[in-house]
């Protein structure tokens, strides 16, 4: 490496990720282990400024691979950052509603009532970003904008970043959880009949809609256009700092191919994978 790494720091989305499974599975430290570097996951610093940079992009040396939203809001805010790669996984992506709301089809979302999260301070709110994607790209199926829905806001307190991570056993768990910091404000309002619909998605979301018998409307996830599937997770970003791309050019390199590598190898071995993205 022409100049000396002396930390790479790295983040991931709790889904899955190249770059995630080349953390878990020790393929990232093992491609820097040569030249010294230590690799070290910005979600678990102590820090709330150094843990904000998974959303914000801000960190010198600084790797993430995750969803598209915030890169996209860090570097119109004129952060110094760039993309490396791109990456497909799809996921199901749901409009829920309940049997009792009389919604059937996405026709009868009109002039419903549609819940968002509302989270007051944080940089950029990207859960209420996908629901909105989420809820457009559904409405747009049957020639419907979301102006044609109202919207019902859900606030959130807090931040993001407010809690560390930490990973154990290959999973990642928040330390000083509270019993009420990972409710869904939402889907509570929906189960009251507050409102007539909400946007989920992934395994949580097929999750919750079997435990509390919720009717799926459309799952946009799906449908063969890629442009309907498009959301804060298709595609991911792969990127990193201004500073790491310049002055770590062959760090840079090292990443993209340590990613490629263990993406190719996560297709050739599904059972092994499986046990690492469990562990999101």
């Amino acid at each position: 490496m022409s100049k000396s790494l002396d930390t790479l720091w790295y983040t991931h989305s709790p889904v899955p990720t190249g770059l995630g499974i080349a953390v878990q599975s020790g393929r990232l430290a093992e491609a820097f282990l040569p030249f010294g570097t230590n690799i070290q996951s910005l979600r678990e610093s102590s820090e709330r400024e150094v843990r904000e940079a998974h959303y914000d992009h801000h960190l010198q040396n600084s790797v993430r691979h995750g969803g598209n939203i915030p890169a996209i809001w860090a570097y119109s805010s004129g952060v110094q950052t760039r993309v490396l790669g791109l990456s497909w996984s799809d996921e199901v992506q749901l409009i829920l509603t309940t049997a009792e709301s009389g919604v059937k089809s996405i026709r009868d979302l009109k002039n419903r009532r549609f819940g968002l999260p509302k989270w007051a301070n944080v940089q950029i709110d990207f859960t209420r970003a996908q629901a909105l994607r989420g809820l457009e790209n559904a409405l747009r199926l049957e020639g419907l904008e979301v102006a044609d829905v109202e919207l019902v806001d859900y606030p959130y307190g807090g931040t993001y970043s407010d809690e560390q991570k930490q990973h154990l056993y290959g999973s990642e768990v928040s330390l000083g959880v509270t019993r009420f910091s990972r409710r869904n404000n939402e889907l509570i309002g929906l189960l009251r009949g507050d409102i007539d619909a909400i946007f989920l998605k992934g395994a949580h979301a097929v999750h919750l809609a079997n435990e509390f018998g919720l009717q799926v409307v459309v799952d946009t996830g799906s449908h063969p256009d890629p442009l309907i599937r498009s959301n804060n997770g298709t595609p991911r970003t792969l990127t990193v700092d201004t500073h790491l791309l310049r002055e770590h050019f062959d760090a840079s390199v090292k990443i993209v191919d340590t990613v490629l590598r263990t993406e190719q190898w996560a297709w050739a071995n599904p059972e092994e994978t499986r046990r690492f993205l469990a562990g999101n």
